[in-house]
């Protein structure tokens, strides 16, 4: 459904993981950032996106790899795409794909479109590079730490900061690919806000935030705070304060596998057996 909308945005929500997909448009370009989920959700935006904005240029953009965020790419066709390099070069493709089909099966989904991985046409390698399309321009930041393959992109002149699955007011940071780059990632948010007056931010999942830039720092610190005591805590063998930082977010039954995923991740990137107690 359409949760938020003014004269050049429009913000899908799916029902499932409070997942967002993102219309940008000017008069002669449109913009769509990861169409998402079910598929009478994706056709909605299709169906949307043909009924207000047929006659304009369409670029279709991928924050990251998730299955869950690629997966309405088939009923683009006519979309050029943006995303990483690292996205492209992804060597999990048909992994991928098979995520998308193991949760279509579990839960009794046809899709009317065939599913396929991203072809992309912009492929974006450094921070700090743009990419001019007919009626505004885009900045773009590697991202990686939640994936290998994220990206941060800045709208210009909109103040539009697209941020991927970071940044949630939902979740704290789910680390699939490196804690460190994780961490990295999150410091270049500070770099963004000083170079870009950012007015607007949307996160792949839940709440936007509206020209506070406390707020977002509040959203990195925090997350920065988690990543750093959990690392502290397998580092050290000391417990870890799971009740205390579930109490944060508004869904936490559904956080503690995540943080258990987390745990084991990072206790392999450290070369540990065991870590430090929940």
């Amino acid at each position: 459904m359409i949760i938020y909308q003014n004269a050049s945005l429009t913000l899908f929500q799916s029902g499932l993981y409070q997942t967002n997909s993102i219309l940008f448009h000017k008069s002669n370009t449109a913009l769509l950032v990861d169409p998402n989920w079910l598929p009478n959700e994706v056709q909605f935006i299709r169906d949307y996106l043909t009924a207000h904005h047929a006659d304009q240029s369409l670029y279709l953009l991928f924050t990251h790899s998730d299955y869950d965020h690629i997966l309405g790419y088939g009923l683009f066709p006519e979309a050029k795409v943006i995303a990483s390099q690292a996205f492209q070069e992804n060597i999990r493709k048909s992994e991928i794909l098979e995520e998308i089909r193991d949760f279509d099966q579990k839960h009794y989904l046809q899709r009317d479109y065939t599913l396929s991985y991203p072809e992309v046409d912009f492929c974006i390698s450094t921070d700090g590079e743009r990419l001019i399309l007919d009626d505004f321009s885009l900045s773009f930041y590697q991202a990686p730490g939640h994936t290998a393959d994220g990206l941060f992109t800045i709208i210009e002149g909109e103040g539009i900061f697209l941020a991927g699955d970071y940044l949630s007011d939902l979740e704290f940071p789910f680390v699939y690919y490196s804690s460190s780059d994780y961490l990295q990632t999150l410091d270049k948010i500070d770099l963004i806000l000083q170079k870009h007056p950012i007015q607007l931010l949307i996160p792949g999942h839940g709440a936007i935030v509206k020209n506070d830039y406390n707020e977002i720092l509040s959203r990195k610190n925090r997350d920065k705070a988690y990543l750093t005591e959990l690392i502290s805590s397998i580092q050290n063998g000391t417990d870890f304060s799971l009740a205390d930082w579930l109490k944060r977010f508004p869904f936490p039954q559904g956080l503690k596998d995540e943080h258990k995923k987390n745990q084991q991740h990072i206790m392999m990137e450290l070369g540990y057996q065991s870590g430090g107690n929940d």
